[in-house]
Formats: structure tokens, C-alpha cells, sequence
């Protein structure tokens, strides 16, 4: 980014005017706020949603110190959870795989099976509050529903969300190690599940913050995101699922980079993008189809691990841009990124950012206050258009599932990681504290000593997940595994309610995940580490 052009590598003239707004149409590109087609938000007067959901991302350790996270934050005055599960969850590995050991609970909870989730929502108002997940969504929403089940709460009643990335997963960190046609079966299986018996839920997350913050720029960001969003509403609707059954259920989680006026165009211009595409290309009628639900997450790449306080005013001018854009929930990345999951201090200090640009900045007091503005809408324009344009040249690229296998959008996500370590060499990306404005490492001690606080693998969880084993009835878990499998073998068949009854019985995610991958001819575990949860015919 240069001082002439924006992150997306948009051209910036000095000063904007009426020129360049010549032939803008208010009532087609803007109408107003909470009606078609959405680019000034959802809702008609800020006070209507009383504030957008604040919530900082929390998993660390076990599922009850991941509870007393929560609980903590709740009583600082956060209005909704997300949970992160650490990278052995995120993979479908149990806690005692091999390759487990050494992660355990650093990076996020872990978490494999019921009796994880009763604790992890140990004492907490499932019917009252927002509870999002950043975990392997067909699992997740299993325990979700078995637990509210327990303690006699409909399901139906649930709100919250869980992330769906089966077109993106393997390669942007989060590999499963299961074939394309397996992942995007799992979300779409899940999706339809919650039509039914989750309605509330946004069980059709598209989280375009963990594959654009290795390097993507916003264009790049979304346009990603709406192949990822069409490619499964196709799906869907290919299965006799009526697209208002669902599409009032989508939501996207996106970044927020340090690039003030282009992000804000971009949640913009994404409003508008997916409200005409719903309704003039796949038919929605439902007002509640057309207008998406806008989560954000400030940038963890853009936060380093010098200078650690600087972290602190990044956070807060990425939420003030979220904030003016109109977005419906906000995370913000707290100031010990560069070293860890956050702390109990850096948490706070998110959350209390949030509250000060709610309750005392005035940001909030009138729906879309950048409306109209000659620089915001002529950039909004720009934006609209980049992102499309750049959807329909990946999907003439080739179908999904060959570009998944090929390894263009790994070459994709590759590339962009190199141009932002290149923009950090070459200074064409300043950043305050690694590029310019250095200190020396004796000098560069506010906030270090809470940043660095080292979190150590939570390793009981191997014995307490051997333990479980034994404790559990191993023959209705083996049934509800072979039952699994056999389900999974139609390939017509939803794979929701026998995750949920092998859930119930104590199956853990790895074996069910395992049952899965052989279910479409591929070994159990991917490292070959572990014996198969069940013997195949």
C-alpha cells in the first residue's frame, strides 16, 4: 500500500468530488439503511439492534478452563462467545494422536467429544446468548445439540454460528485431510440439519478472515469468499432445499485490515454484492435472504510482535472502521498476537476497546455515517466491481473440487503470502515498529513481559481422553460407529443424525472423523499412526 493507491492495489486520486460520482443512482446503488440492497446496512436506525455483538475469541487449555474464559468475559460485560479449538481439534485429531501431544490446548481448546462440550458450556445461559464457533462445524453443532437436548432446551431456540470452509480448509492451515467431495458433503449435510432443527442458528458461516489473513487483500478476500458461498447454495438448492429456507442463516465473518476506508467500502460493496446476487440470480424473495449478516475480525496479520502496544491502537482503529461500516458482531485481535493466544489482560483490553467506540465515541449514533461521501462511495463502486469481477474468473477457471485438488488456490494463497513478506522488505507496506520507527530490544519492553507468557501443552488431556475410552460403553460406541459408516457410504444420505448419536454415546471426533475417510477410500488416520476405529468390509 502507497500513499496512491490502496492494500487492494485501488489507484487513490488526491481529492474526490461530484466528477466522480457523475450518473450515481442513490435509490439503486444505496437505498436506505435496512432495505435493498443493503450497502448502508441491515437494520433502518442504529438503536433497533442495540449495538453490535462484542466478543473476543477464546480456547485455551481444557474445556474448563476454556469455561471460565468465557464466564469471565461475560461478567466484563462481553454479549456473545466464540470459541477457537487449538490445532489438533482443528485437524479431527483426539488429543492422544501422536502428532497431538505437543499442541494440546495451546492455540485454542481442545476439544473430541460430549463430555467436552458439557463442560466447555458448563453454567452458561444456552437460550440467552450468542455462542459461535471456530471449530469443525458437522462436530461442533452435534455437541451443541445434544448438550441444550440435556438440559431440556430446544434446539430450535439456539443462536450462534460455526464456520464452514470446505473449499479452503487444506490450504490455508487447517488441513482435515479428507477429499473435497467429504468436506463440502459435511457442510452441506450440516447446513440442512440446521434448516430444520437449528433455525436461529447460523449454521452457514463463510469465514473469509482465516483464508485472506496469510497475505489476501480485501478484493482477493471476498471474491474467494462468494465462490465459496455460491459453490454451496448451488449444492444446496441441487438437493430440493428452497434457498429461503436457509439463505436467512448466512452469515460472513470477515477481516478488517489496517486500510480505514477500504474495509469499510468492502463490508459495503459486500452487501450489496450478495443481496442482488440472491435475489436476481438464485431467486430469494424472503427480505431476510437478501441482507447478510456481517461479523468481523480485526487482523491478526497486521499486529507484530515488536512494540506490542501498538497492537492496542491497531485493534482500535480497525474497530472504529467496523464499527462505522455497520458490521452486526465485532472480535478484535488483542495485543499479544505475535506470541499467543490472548491473555486474560490483552482479552479485557479488547473487550473495553469495543465499549469505549460503542458507549462514548458517538460512531454509532446514525446508521451508515460515511454515506454519500464522494471518496467512500466512489471506492465502494470500485470495490463491487473488483470483487465480481474477480468471482467470475476463478469459476471460469474450472469446477471447485478440480480447483481444490490442482492446487490453484494454494498457489493463490501462496502467492499472497509472498507479496506481504515482500511489501514488509521492500517498505512498501509500513509497519510501525518493523519497518520503520524500530527500537532496540532493551528499549521494547511495554506489554512484553504479559505477551510473552508462555502457554504449555495441556498433555493431561492424553490420559483423560485414554481414560474416557475405557469409561464409555465400547459396544454402542462400535455400533454407532459401523452405523456411521454405513450412512456415510450413501451418498445420499445426511450425515447429521449419526454424528449426533455416535456424539451422545461417547465417540470421539477423531474416530468419527476416521470412519469418515474410510467411508470414501481413505485410510482412518492420515498419518498412519493410529489403528482404525472400526474393521471395514
Amino acid at each position: 500500500m502507497t500513499d496512491r493507491c490502496t492494500q487492494s492495489r485501488i489507484p487513490l486520486k488526491p481529492v474526490y468530488g461530484p466528477a466522480d460520482l457523475e450518473g450515481f443512482e442513490p435509490a439503486v446503488k444505496l437505498g436506505d439503511p435496512g432495505a435493498f440492497p443493503y450497502t448502508r446496512g441491515t437494520w433502518a436506525h442504529p438503536e433497533e439492534r442495540g449495538g453490535w455483538i462484542q466478543r473476543e475469541l477464546s480456547g485455551e487449555g481444557d474445556p474448563a478452563r476454556s469455561n471460565a474464559q468465557f464466564r469471565y468475559l461475560l461478567s466484563k460485560g462481553q454479549t456473545g462467545l466464540d470459541v477457537i479449538g487449538d490445532t489438533p481439534t482443528m485437524a479431527c485429531l483426539d488429543p492422544d494422536h501422536p502428532f497431538a501431544e505437543h499442541a494440546v490446548g495451546t492455540q485454542g481448546v481442545s476439544i473430541c467429544c460430549l463430555d467436552d462440550y458439557r463442560e466447555l458450556y458448563r453454567d452458561l445461559p444456552l437460550d440467552r446468548i450468542t455462542l459461535s464457533h471456530s471449530l469443525q462445524p458437522a462436530f461442533a453443532l452435534a455437541g451443541l445439540h445434544c448438550v441444550a437436548r440435556e438440559r431440556g432446551i430446544s434446539p430450535a431456540v439456539l443462536r450462534g454460528s460455526v464456520v464452514q470452509a470446505p473449499y479452503y480448509c487444506e490450504d490455508t492451515g487447517y488441513s482435515v485431510h479428507m477429499p473435497f467431495e467429504l468436506r463440502l458433503r459435511l457442510a452441506v449435510d450440516s447446513i440442512a440439519f440446521c434448516s430444520e432443527e437449528m433455525p436461529k442458528f447460523h449454521s452457514f458461516l463463510e469465514d473469509t478472515y482465516f483464508i485472506s489473513d496469510g497475505g489476501l487483500d480485501a478484493v482477493e478476500e471476498m471474491a474467494l469468499g462468494f465462490v465459496e458461498i455460491r459453490g454451496i447454495v448451488r449444492e444446496l438448492l441441487n438437493r430440493g432445499i428452497e434457498i429461503d429456507r436457509f439463505a436467512p442463516r448466512i452469515a460472513i465473518l470477515v477481516n478488517c485490515r489496517m486500510d480505514f476506508f477500504e474495509e469499510i467500502a468492502k463490508i459495503r460493496a459486500t452487501r450489496r454484492i450478495f443481496s442482488r446476487m440472491m435475489g436476481e440470480e438464485f431467486g430469494a424473495r424472503d427480505p431476510r435472504s437478501l441482507a447478510v449478516n456481517i461479523a468481523a475480525h480485526t487482523s491478526g496479520l497486521s499486529l507484530t510482535a515488536q512494540q506490542p502496544v501498538n497492537n492496542v491502537v491497531r485493534g482500535a482503529t480497525q474497530a472504529l472502521a467496523l464499527a462505522l461500516a455497520g458490521a452486526q458482531a465485532i472480535e478484535v485481535s488483542t495485543f499479544d498476537e505475535g506470541y499467543r493466544i490472548p491473555s486474560a489482560e490483552a482479552h479485557l483490553v479488547g473487550l473495553r476497546t469495543q465499549q469505549v467506540i460503542q458507549l462514548e465515541s458517538g460512531a454509532t449514533r446514525v446508521a451508515d455515517p460515511l454515506g454519500g461521501s464522494y471518496y467512500v462511495e466512489s471506492l465502494t463502486d470500485e470495490m463491487e466491481r473488483r470483487v465480481w469481477e474477480t468471482v467470475l474468473r476463478i469459476e471460469a477457471a474450472g469446477e471447485p473440487a478440480e480447483l481444490c485438488e490442482s492446487g490453484w488456490f494454494r498457489r493463490l494463497f501462496q502467492d499472497a503470502m509472498e507479496r506481504h513478506v515482500r511489501e514488509l522488505a521492500d517498505g512498501t507496506l509500513r509497519k510501525v515498529g518493523v519497518n520503520t520507527h524500530v527500537m532496540p530490544d532493551e528499549e521494547d519492553l511495554l506489554l512484553r513481559e504479559v505477551a510473552q507468557e508462555k502457554i504449555e501443552p495441556c498433555r493431561e488431556r492424553v490420559a483423560w481422553v485414554r481414560e474416557h475410552r475405557k469409561q464409555r460403553d465400547g459396544a454402542r460406541v462400535g455400533a454407532s460407529l459401523e452405523a456411521l459408516h454405513a450412512r456415510a457410504r450413501d451418498r445420499d444420505a445426511n450425515l447429521m443424525p449419526a454424528i449426533v448419536a455416535a456424539t451422545e454415546v461417547g465417540a470421539t471426533m477423531g474416530e468419527m472423523a476416521g470412519v469418515l475417510r474410510m467411508a470414501y477410500g481413505r485410510p482412518a488416520d492420515p498419518f498412519g499412526m493410529v489403528d482404525d476405529p472400526i474393521r471395514a468390509e
